[in-house]
């Protein structure tokens, strides 16, 4: 029976280096995304404390949307999620990818 319940840590290390918990993670309903909020998701679902589908259904993202940002993060760390600098990004990281 254990093995059909899924564990799921208390808590995991937030993007800056702080503890996160579902009570401490962004509200449902945020619209407005900064970087912090971005990484703080992705640290969620990357520790377990939520999986893909919960973060998508909580915070009304897409699929493509929430997988951009674990990109941006992976290639770039948080300040790859800033909106204004996605296409120096995704550049930098095209050139690094060619040598």
């Amino acid at each position: 029976m254990l093995e059909n319940q899924k564990i799921r840590p208390a808590q995991v290390i937030g993007p800056l280096g702080e503890p996160l918990t579902l009570d401490s993670l962004p509200a449902a309903g945020t619209t407005r995304w900064v970087v912090r909020r971005k990484a703080e998701v992705v640290a969620a679902v990357a520790g377990g404390l939520l999986s893909v589908d919960e973060a998508c259904a909580r915070y009304t993202l897409s699929l493509e949307e929430f997988t951009s940002w674990q990109r941006a993060v992976d290639r770039s760390g948080m300040p790859g999620l800033r909106v204004t600098r996605i296409k120096h990004y995704r550049e930098q990281y095209e050139r690094q990818q060619r040598y």
